[in-house]
């Protein structure tokens, strides 16, 4: 069906006017209306605003997905997974604990073996020197201070540097509860005569007279130190500190060491603590 243009705008002028009167009758004045209408298109606006931010969100999550199970396909292929990544990441993470926790232990063994040499520092006044040699701490007692040539029995002036020694390593608790072996060494002369057939014998037989009287009673005249913590060991020349070309060298490896033992704790390199 079709109507004239006259007819349509009839029409309108009519609408027109029964909205009006509608308006004016049901308490509304137009500028109401119209401020109704404009809020509704602000309402309307504002959905479509959300319907798009929504729309956008859902696109980059799936966008977001399909990156992820990208990165699962590649390391998939190259035989890895979310669940190795994350143990190989605890794995480094309990490492570093480790090594944290290893730092401070080296820390207290370099600041414990500080008070021990600070403490063994003043046998140097005997003739006594302390060093670091093949990663342990030792006392250097020459031989010839202990002993006459090609002798066990210790001299006077060997008993009293030993008593020192003992008075030192009893009175430190830091000392006292190590455990110690007294190490015997001769240079590489061949031993002529006397009891001990060779310097094997020689040297443990030297150990042995140090290690006696540094553990006998102090009533008796001795050291006074925990038996149960010290041994003995002869190394003849195998085991020299320079060469034996000169006398002055063979003279420095004729000698007895007091080798601090280190704990279980302690096995590392004590060369790096004197640095």
């Amino acid at each position: 069906m079709h109507y004239s243009a006259s007819r349509i705008a009839s029409f309108k002028a009519l609408t027109f006017v029964v909205l009006t009167f509608t308006l004016t009758h049901c308490g509304y004045s137009k500028e109401e209306w119209d401020q109704k209408l404009r809020e509704g298109e602000a309402l309307r606006s504002d959905l479509n605003a959300q319907r798009q931010a929504h729309d956008k969100c859902e696109s980059e999550y799936a966008s977001s997905l399909h990156v992820v199970d990208d990165l699962k396909r590649r390391l998939k292929e190259r035989g890895l997974s979310l669940q190795n990544l994350n143990a190989s990441l605890e794995q480094q993470k309990r490492a570093l604990d480790e090594y944290r926790h290893r730092g401070e232990q080296l820390e207290q063994i370099r600041k414990r073996f500080e008070v021990l040499r600070e403490r063994l520092k003043k046998l140097s006044d005997v003739g006594a020197t302390v060093v670091v040699r093949d990663n342990r701490m030792l006392i250097q007692l020459p031989g010839d201070i202990l002993f006459d040539s090609g002798k066990d029995v210790l001299k006077k002036r060997g008993q009293e540097v030993l008593l020192q020694v003992a008075d030192i390593i009893r009175n430190g608790p830091e000392l006292s509860s190590r455990r110690f072996q007294v190490a015997g060494h001769t240079d590489s002369q061949p031993l002529t005569g006397g009891n001990f057939r060779d310097n094997w014998g020689l040297s443990a037989m030297r150990a042995r007279s140090v290690l006696l009287f540094l553990t006998k009673p102090v009533e008796r005249g001795g050291g006074g130190l925990d038996a149960t913590h010290w041994s003995a060991a002869g190394y003849a020349d195998t085991d020299s500190v320079v060469s034996n070309d000169t006398e002055e060298g063979r003279r420095k490896n004729r000698r007895v060491e007091i080798v601090v033992q280190p704990d279980a704790g302690e096995m590392l390199d004590l060369n790096g603590l004197v640095q």
